[in-house]
Order: structure tokens, then C-alpha cells, then sequence
């Protein structure tokens, strides 16, 4: 018969936690982590991004005004966004969303009427972050599209 101070009679205290415990915890750890830093993307990436995707929009609607049309358009950069030339002033936007973003001075592309163009591209940069560019193209048969994000790339 055992004692009633014995050890073997004591019911089991927990030291600390269980291995299982820990690794629940270190997994739940690294899954927040993971979601916050995939949250946390660059924002003026993503801005340049979107300003680039709009533009590749209003180059085609342009070029398909133009070839309705038969007027050549010319699409040129300004010191406070760019134009449409060969367009009515109201028919399409003159201007960024994102006043951080910019093209090289005299950048200009032709847009028609032909159905097939000369290979044209066009880099968007930003003005606040150096290195951060987003370049558009077309080949002249395909729709302007957007072509790698080159980070460090010369504009």
C-alpha cells in the first residue's frame, strides 16, 4: 500500500508546453507572417502598375477611333500628362491618376489608321522612386499590353 505523500500517488503537474503545443503556435506564427507581408506590397509598384494598364486601355481605344475614323492619332507625353492628337479634346482622358507618374519628355506614339502600326513601346516611370518602371508595347500586329516590371531598368 502506498503512502499518501508519495510520489506516485501526486497527480502529474505540466512543466511547460508539449512539443505539439509549440509547433501549432510556430505554424499559426508563420502563416500571419506570410499574410501580412503579401499585403504589405510595394504601393507605388502597384499604382505604376494600374497607371500602365490604363494607358494600355486608352492607347487601344485610340487606335480603334482611329482606324473608324481614318484620322491618324498621335499619342505624345506633356510636361502634365499626355494627349491625343487628331482626337476631339473630350473623346479621351489627357492626364494620370497618379501625379507621381512619368514617361520620358517627347516620348509619342502613332496609333493609326493603319490596321498594322510599327513596333512601338513606352516606359512609365516613377518620379518619387528611382528604379521603378513599367514598360508597355506592341509589335504593331497585337493590342498594346504590359510588358515585366524591370526593377532598376533605365527608362
Amino acid at each position: 500500500m502506498l503512502a499518501a505523500g508519495s510520489p506516485e500517488r501526486r497527480p502529474r503537474r505540466s512543466a511547460g508546453f508539449t512539443l505539439l503545443e509549440l509547433l501549432v503556435v510556430v505554424a499559426i506564427v508563420a502563416l500571419a507572417s506570410t499574410g501580412v507581408a503579401l499585403a504589405l506590397r510595394d504601393g507605388s509598384q502597384v499604382q505604376l502598375e494600374r497607371e500602365a494598364e490604363r494607358l494600355v486601355a486608352l492607347l487601344e481605344a485610340a487606335r480603334a477611333k482611329s482606324q473608324t475614323s481614318g484620322v491618324p492619332v498621335q499619342w505624345r507625353a506633356t510636361e502634365t500628362g499626355f494627349e491625343f492628337s487628331g482626337l476631339p479634346a473630350a473623346a479621351l482622358p489627357r492626364g494620370w491618376l497618379d501625379p507621381d507618374t512619368a514617361v520620358a519628355p517627347g516620348a509619342s506614339l502613332l496609333l493609326g489608321p493603319e490596321p498594322i502600326i510599327g513596333a512601338q513601346s513606352l516606359t512609365l516611370i516613377s518620379r518619387s522612386q528611382v528604379g521603378k518602371t513599367v514598360r508597355i508595347g506592341s509589335d504593331g500586329l497585337r493590342p498594346f499590353a504590359l510588358s515585366a516590371a524591370l526593377p532598376g531598368a533605365p527608362p
